[in-house]
């Protein structure tokens, strides 16, 4: 393995160090991007029975909830504006959204340019081991076929190396941005629905709440009776 290695030339080091931050990335995004560690339904439960309940949540309630995972975040968002009118509280459980979604989205830049570039290190060094071959031709005429053979054999390491990083590289890319918009789509549906829960208990709590009295008028002066003509 080593020699093979060695003869794709200098530039096998660069995509070797690609293929080593690809498999750290996979590995840490596939423990990372779980459902019970995103979008876990006990969690989800219990912000829309507080929802629901019509109660101002605690302040250890909703951090309790903020701290479990992204989704709790999001939702603690929505139930610390609660009180607030729709549009706010729809605002700052967007803006909440838009952070949850960028968190999860971590490292798949670095691993979308791993798997862009390697087949292009790999081209290169295979260009660069052909212009070395057709040097070599041009000075000293063809030779051996067989050296010949080798010479272009060793050429071509470098592509493959490079094609065999890119290809896992861009298949957990493709993967992880899939589960990314799943989980961004089930967010969102989740914040939608407390934004509907905590409106219908506002509207219900104005509805029953108690009518101010009338202020109280001028009492009338008792009618005089009338007089009849004598």
């Amino acid at each position: 393995m080593f020699e093979f290695l060695k003869s794709g030339g200098f530039l096998i080091l660069p995509i070797l160090i690609s293929s080593i931050i690809a498999m750290a990335i996979i590995i840490e995004r596939l423990i990372t991007l779980r459902a019970r560690n995103i979008i876990p339904e006990n969690i989800i439960g219990r912000a829309h029975k507080i929802a629901s309940s019509g109660k101002k949540p605690t302040r250890e309630e909703v951090e309790k909830i903020r701290g479990s995972s992204l989704v709790g975040k999001v939702l603690a968002a929505g139930l610390e504006s609660a009180d607030s009118p729709r549009h706010i509280m729809k605002e700052n459980l967007e803006e909440t959204g838009r952070h949850a979604a960028h968190e999860m989205d971590r490292y798949l830049t670095t691993l979308g340019t791993v798997a862009a570039i390697t087949p292009l290190l790999g081209l290169l060094g295979t260009v660069i081991g052909m212009i070395e071959v057709f040097s070599v031709i041009t000075k000293m005429g063809v030779g051996s076929p067989t050296d010949l053979a080798g010479g272009i054999s060793t050429a071509l390491i470098t592509t493959a190396a490079g094609i065999s990083v890119a290809v896992p590289a861009l298949i957990f890319h493709r993967y992880f941005k899939g589960k990314i918009n799943d989980f961004i789509v089930r967010m969102e549906q989740e914040a939608l629905k407390l934004i509907d829960q905590t409106s219908i208990k506002r509207t219900l709590g104005a509805g029953n709440a108690p009518k101010p009295t009338p202020p109280a008028g001028r009492p009338k002066a008792p009618r005089q009776p009338m007089r009849t003509g004598q």
